[in-house]
């Protein structure tokens, strides 16, 4: 992504979602982000995201294209998968693109072929980083410019534990086991 471009990052509560807020920041963008919990979304404000969307009370796709004059977002972060995929796909701009990291609402979206090449959006699958990716945002997370977002550290006896936590979608951030 480049300074100046508008990013939506899906369910503002991930890991994942927590990292790519502040780099999105770091790199100039406005930054968009959704989840179904207002206290997520403050958590995420106080991270840097621009845009609060809560997805129970407004339809995002659409509330995305009203914030942008209909113009839609440059960047899609999707790590949901079936659950928001086409609609991940509509909130893109003309020459959009969508980062797909994960599937967790399941592998098989609903697809819209017409929608992808009649916007031209790219889709670009990602399982993290390159070496040098990896050593950029490790020397960003070293000098304190960005910071992991730790939910809770537990024991690995009460793994099952953490597991529910992720059930009930109340962690924000990630969940540390410790050995």
């Amino acid at each position: 992504m480049r300074a100046g471009e508008d990013v939506l990052i899906l369910g503002a509560g991930a890991g994942t979602s927590t990292a790519a807020i502040q780099i999105a920041k770091k790199a100039g963008a406005r930054v968009f982000v959704t989840s179904s919990s207002d206290a997520k979304l403050q958590k995420a404000k106080e991270l840097g995201a621009d845009v609060l969307i809560n997805y129970t009370t407004q339809e995002w796709d659409k509330e995305v294209y009203r914030l942008t004059n209909k113009r839609g977002v440059d960047v899609v972060f999707e790590s949901v998968g079936a659950a928001t995929w086409l609609k991940a796909i509509r909130a893109l701009r003309k020459g959009g693109r969508l980062v797909t990291i994960g599937a967790t609402s399941g592998p098989n979206p609903q697809e819209e072929i017409r929608l992808i090449f009649w916007k031209q959006v790219e889709i670009l699958g990602s399982t993290m980083s390159n070496q040098r990716e990896f050593n950029e945002v490790m020397k960003l997370v070293l000098r304190g410019e960005l910071k992991p977002v730790i939910d809770v550290v537990l024991p690995l006896e009460r793994a099952q534990e953490a597991h529910a936590r992720l059930a009930r979608g109340e962690q924000f951030g990630k969940i540390v086991l410790t050995v």
